[in-house]
């Protein structure tokens, strides 16, 4: 039988990058975000058209607006009026995601990705009747595709993007699917099967958008009834319009959850560096981290400043490598090679359609070869272009082309943009060239799915809000936060023993985590997986609240504490263990207001101090 495998089309390639890969876009530098006075928004509006502003974005508290060739010291200067509260960079966002095939053939049966299994969500059952609701901004949910219950998704349109069941790609579609896919014996099966989706497209037909357009989504989110939000995507440069619109997301009960970012080093990304986003890793089926999965460090400051916070960090991980999920219809190609009869996996290069014949090794396919003439032509890797390679084989009447990698696993590429052969074209592993020499007949086939296969953290991302989706739907009296503790707490230890900068607290797990709220109860539990909540009141505790420069610092102090260290809890989840010394300042990098609950206690353990609560 065939093996099949399939392979995002070329559009797909426009969002498949990660986001620090991609050229800046000039505009950026002169878009910028005005925070104002809403009962002054229509002046502040009226002064920025007349200073040559154009009006992006109009939401609830702020406007968005470009200003051609303005620095935005020039901008502070043309808007200075007592209803404009701050002016800050509008931040490019861009959707996180690699590029990759693998085998699979969902068209004939319904498949559960190995993400559903790694993740125990094959554990627990969905309660729809629980209301749970996902928001996914991204770049829309293609209505082409059927695998889904269109009756519970609904959707907005950021300026400028175009309806949301139109897809600005296959990244949007890919993410829902991975959420939420329905159970109906075809496809794939998504964590949280069925689960009622708000999409809202916010990339535009360069595949970006702005930090503004995911504030003006968070607002779309809550007016939609939304519990959680999905972002697979992110960008440098932290703003404070767009991090406030996530802490009242947040704080009205929901979760964010974001991608940690494809670069494979220590950089933060925005939006998932901020707090009240939960940032996600991602790693692959045999538990191992992915090497592109972005990892910055949950310390900042230096010195006597440094600070420990675990929600500027990885928080936890999913699968996020070779990701099956849904795709605009006909938006992948499948590929299958046989070889004597014989299934050999294949990646698809160019050129849909068919080819049967007798094979012909043609060694490295420098030159034309009249004996491939009518055959379908088997050619290593190596000395002239792909394109060369196919172009000779069909010069010399070959039907078909397999190009061998020269390195491990499965030769993934294209022939280049100028390719103008016709000719079925697919590549293989080095570990398969023995048999592929050694053939006598071959069968190619290269035709459309509505299903394929990314990489990225935007992969891991969908999986974890698909997971909270379906925990939370069987727990639905708990707050955002707690779901977010509980994954936390039961999270699967991987990688270096422990919590760490790769993993976070570990692998999401559904089951474990369902069953950690029934027998904890929404709050009961640290967020170190003992799964006992700190009784309070064995330590003493006190709390002191200042701003310095815009930053919000808390004194704390404490004594009887008996641990050569102690865990410090904000909001109920550990943002620092330190030294017992009696004394520690905490840093909250968010603008604005806020309550805030600590509690410190011995290290590892449930003897604590009563929650202390400081207000901004």
């Amino acid at each position: 039988m065939f093996n099949k495998t399939i392979k995002p089309t070329l559009a797909a390639s426009l969002v498949a990058l990660s986001f620090s890969a991609l050229a800046n876009n000039n505009d950026n530098e002169s878009r910028y975000i005005i925070q104002v006075d809403n009962n002054g928004k229509g002046i502040v509006k009226a002064l920025a058209r007349q200073a040559g502003g154009d009006i992006k974005v109009d939401a609830d508290g702020f406007i968005a607006a470009t200003f051609s060739g303005k620095s935005l010291a020039e901008v502070k200067g043309l808007l200075n009026n007592p209803h404009v509260k701050l002016i800050e960079q509008d931040q490019v966002r861009r959707p996180m995601a690699l590029f990759n095939d693998d085998a699979g053939d969902p068209s004939a049966t319904q498949i559960t990705p190995y993400a559903v299994y790694q993740a125990q969500a094959d554990q627990v059952t969905f309660n729809a009747s629980a209301g749970m609701k996902v928001c996914v901004i991204d770049s829309g949910l293609d209505s082409s595709n059927s695998d889904f219950v269109w009756s519970a998704i609904t959707g907005d349109n950021d300026p400028g993007t175009g309806n949301w069941y139109d897809n600005g790609g296959p990244h949007g579609t890919h993410v829902a699917g991975t959420i939420g896919a329905a159970d109906n014996g075809f496809g794939v099966i998504g964590m949280a099967p069925g689960v009622d989706m708000h999409i809202i497209k916010v990339f535009n037909e360069s595949g970006w958008g702005y930090s503004s357009d995911l504030a003006y989504a968070a607002q779309k989110c809550s007016q939609a009834g939304a519990n959680i939000i999905n972002m697979s995507l992110g960008g440098g440069g932290a703003n404070s319009t767009e991090e406030n619109a996530f802490i009242d997301f947040v704080q009205n009960g929901g979760l964010v959850v974001a991608a940690a970012g494809n670069d494979g080093n220590n950089v933060r990304s925005y939006p998932a560096g901020y707090p009240a986003v939960m940032m996600i890793g991602a790693n692959d089926a045999d538990d191992n981290i992915a090497d592109f999965s972005q990892y910055p460090s949950c310390t900042t400051g230096r010195g006597k400043k440094v600070t420990t916070d675990e929600t500027i960090c990885v928080e936890a991980t999913a699968g996020g490598v070779d990701t099956l999920s849904t795709y605009p219809a006909g938006g992948a190609t499948m590929a299958s090679l046989t070889a004597d009869g014989a299934g050999v996996d294949v990646s698809s290069m160019e050129n849909g359609g068919d080819a049967s014949g007798s094979a012909y090794f043609m060694g490295i396919g420098d030159s034309v070869d009249t004996n491939a003439a009518g055959k379908i032509c088997v050619i290593d890797r190596g000395s002239v272009s792909f394109y060369d390679k196919v172009n000779n084989c069909e010069s010399s009447g070959g039907i078909g082309a397999v190009i061998i990698n020269n390195e491990p696993g499965i030769l993934y590429a294209t022939l280049g943009e100028t390719n103008d052969t016709t000719i079925p074209a697919v590549g293989a592993a080095q570990e398969d060239r023995d048999t592929l020499v050694a053939a006598s007949t071959m069968d190619i086939s290269i035709g459309t799915s509505d299903y394929g296969f990314m990489s990225g953290t935007s992969m891991a991302t969908p999986a974890v809000a698909g997971v909270a989706a379906l925990i939370w739907s069987n727990h639905p009296q708990c707050t955002g936060e707690e779901i977010r503790s509980a994954l936390k707490a039961t999270a699967r230890d991987a990688g270096a023993a422990g919590k760490d900068v790769y993993f976070g607290h570990g692998i999401v797990q559904a089951a474990d985590a369902s069953a950690y709220l029934t027998a904890n109860g929404c709050s009961g539990g640290t967020s170190d997986g003992t799964g006992e909540e700190p009784t309070g009141g064995d330590l003493s505790l006190s709390a002191t609240g200042f701003k310095s420069k815009g930053t919000k610092y808390v004194d704390l102090a404490w004594g009887d504490a008996t641990t050569s260290n102690v865990d410090v809890y904000r909001n109920g989840t550990v943002v620092t263990s330190t030294a017992n010394d009696g004394a520690y300042t905490d840093s909250i990098n968010t603008k604005g207001g806020g309550t805030y609950q600590y509690q410190v206690c011995e290290a590892s353990s449930t003897v604590c101090s009563a929650t202390v609560t400081v207000t901004f």
